[in-house]
């Protein structure tokens, strides 16, 4: 069965997409621990980070890359950290959430709630930067 996450890529299950090229996507996350949480997917569902090629990850971290500038020109932060879990979802991916100390990245923080149209319009203004 298709993840969540290949659905999305597949448009079955709409997002707030920021970039997207013929290998990843990212797109916001709906249920942010901090405004501008993006998650970065590859395009070929593989649950497990570490059984991708060594190509993929590498080009998964060059994307990443251009999505975390873009988030910075429109979140304040101090930075863009990184998180791979990999429990949540059987599909490889990353978790870029803007931080200003290391306790923004835990997952127990509450959550940010925006509305459809928050979340519009930071896609909007992240994806300018793309």
């Amino acid at each position: 069965m298709a993840s969540v996450f290949t659905k999305i890529i597949q448009g079955d299950i709409p997002c707030y997409k920021i970039a997207e090229d013929s290998n990843f996507i990212s797109f916001l996350d709906i249920n942010p621990v901090k405004k501008g949480h993006a998650l970065i997917v590859p395009k070929v569902e593989v649950d497990y980070i570490f059984d991708n090629t060594d190509e993929t990850l590498a080009k998964m971290m060059v994307f990443a890359k251009k999505v975390a500038l873009a988030i910075e020109t429109e979140v304040v932060c101090k930075r863009i950290g990184i998180m791979v879990v990999g429990l949540e979802v059987a599909h490889t991916h990353m978790h870029l959430i803007p931080m200003d100390v290391e306790k923004d990245l835990s997952f127990s923080n509450p959550r940010v709630k925006l509305s459809p149209e928050e979340f519009e319009d930071l896609t909007n203004r992240i994806r300018k930067h793309i």
